[in-house]
């Protein structure tokens, strides 16, 4: 009997909340079941809910459909979310075809997902918000629809102000302002960053800009999106020290660089040396929010690298790097062996502490399990193998990391940019001179 899926599914595609422009520059998890066809998952959405042999396939072809831009697909997503069957797994497959309906820009939806701002379950209504959004309207009495929500107990606030921002309603100044002082801190500064968006007033951001170094985790990563949807670009250099994860980091910085850059706002050399220690991601460079209240133990401090919060596990490894280096090869060993090669956050720590380590005896596993891991969640691995192949110092590396300037991602192509130099392999720049990325063709001409 198969294992039912529905509470392991919903990570599978970037969450609603992050932006347009985010979601458009990474579909790695969009397609996640590669033999599932447009016309199986029609069929699932179509099958009557007592017929499926696991309701979960729902959401699963709700989710799946966002590759499939057609009429047929759109007219299919549109039917589950007028059928307001009652069953948990649909309920959850209706929120998600809202989603999907809002990634696909289907126009034709909108009516039927305004007519979910009404409904009594606050994520139908976060989700259609921001699915309209996504779609986008002229309408002010749709506008002024979601800004009623601000007035409504327990709503997903932090997207109606975000989608308000978004939208321009000036109309909302006034009820967006009352959530300033939100004793939530992400409404608070989705809150602070919608008002001076729409009174183009940016003297207030200097207050978001202060929960970069907020304790809790989720309220950080909240804040770099808030400053990309600012346009915030003089945030960049507190954006590249605040302890979260280098992917929130880094999208935050090449989406207001990039753009920055375009406009004229920004010049390549202002931020080069900031990419550049982004990249990197050497832990020194952050400011921590956490510290020791006493000197940890080595045991304690190899599983603080397992941490959700990446925070704790930025201050673990420079605890290993300045507190542990003679045992440190062992210990990381030991873990990667046991737990961190399945573990893709603690995976990406290790790697990079072999390469600062110098560990020339990891150099296989850095190649095969990290620079060539084709893991969506490993992602970030292949980055730090690269750096940690640079750090290793054998020239028998650069083949390698020529090879890899081929990759569309950004972060592992930037990473083989300065391994690159740090194996005195600068000419092989020039494969990427004419690269499609903006701050790749900055990088190579600076």
């Amino acid at each position: 009997m198969r294992k039912p899926l529905i509470s392991l599914l919903p990570h599978l595609s970037p969450p609603p909340h992050l932006s347009s422009f985010q979601h458009k520059m990474d579909r790695r998890f969009f397609n996640m079941f590669p033999g599932l066809t447009e016309e199986k998952a029609i069929a699932i959405l179509r099958t009557p809910f007592t017929e499926l042999e696991d309701p979960s396939e729902l959401y699963i072809a709700a989710s799946h459909l966002i590759n499939f831009p057609s009429e047929a697909s759109i007219n299919a997503l549109i039917d589950t979310v007028r059928d307001r069957n009652p069953e948990q797994a649909h309920h959850i497959a209706r929120r998600k075809a809202i989603e999907s309906l809002g990634r696909l820009n289907a126009q034709n939806a909108l009516p039927v997902i305004r007519e979910c701002l009404q409904e009594s379950d606050r994520y139908v209504v976060e989700n259609a918000v921001w699915a309209i959004g996504e779609i986008g309207t002229d309408d002010d009495d749709i506008k002024e629809e979601i800004a009623q929500l601000l007035n409504k107990p327990e709503q997903s606030y932090r997207t109606i102000i975000q989608i308000l921002a978004k939208f321009d309603y000036k109309a909302a100044f006034e009820r967006i302002e009352e959530h300033i002082e939100s004793e939530d801190e992400m409404i608070a500064t989705a809150s602070i960053t919608a008002s001076c968006r729409l009174s183009n007033d940016y003297s207030r951001m200097e207050k978001v800009i202060e929960f970069l170094q907020h304790s809790n985790v989720m309220v950080r990563r909240s804040c770099i999106q808030d400053l990309i949807d600012a346009k915030f670009y003089q945030a960049i250099p507190q954006i590249a020290r605040c302890p979260v994860s280098v992917a929130f980091r880094l999208r935050g910085i090449r989406l207001l660089a990039t753009e920055g850059i375009t406009l004229g706002k920004l010049t390549f050399a202002e931020i080069e040396s900031i990419c550049d220690r982004v990249v990197r991601d050497y832990p020194g460079d952050l400011e921590f929010v956490h510290e020791y209240d006493q000197p940890p133990s080595l045991e304690f401090v190899i599983g603080e690298l397992y941490h959700t919060d990446f925070g704790r596990c930025y201050l673990a490894s420079q605890t290993l790097l300045d507190r542990y280096t003679e045992q440190a090869e062992k210990a990381l060993r030991e873990t990667y062996d046991r737990e961190a090669c399945n573990d893709y956050g603690a995976h990406y720590h290790v790697i990079k502490l072999w390469g600062w380590l110098q560990e020339s005896s990891a150099y296989d596993t850095i190649v095969k399990d990290g620079l060539y891991n084709s893991e969506p969640q490993f992602m970030k691995s292949r980055a730090a193998a690269a750096l940690a192949l640079g750090n290793i110092g054998d020239k028998k590396a650069i083949p390698l990391l020529e090879e890899n300037l081929k990759t569309p991602i950004f972060h592992l192509k930037y990473a083989c940019l300065l391994a690159l130099e740090q194996l005195g392999a600068k000419d092989r720049w020039q494969l990427v001179a004419d690269d499609a990325d903006l701050l790749i063709r900055e990088k190579v001409k600076a």
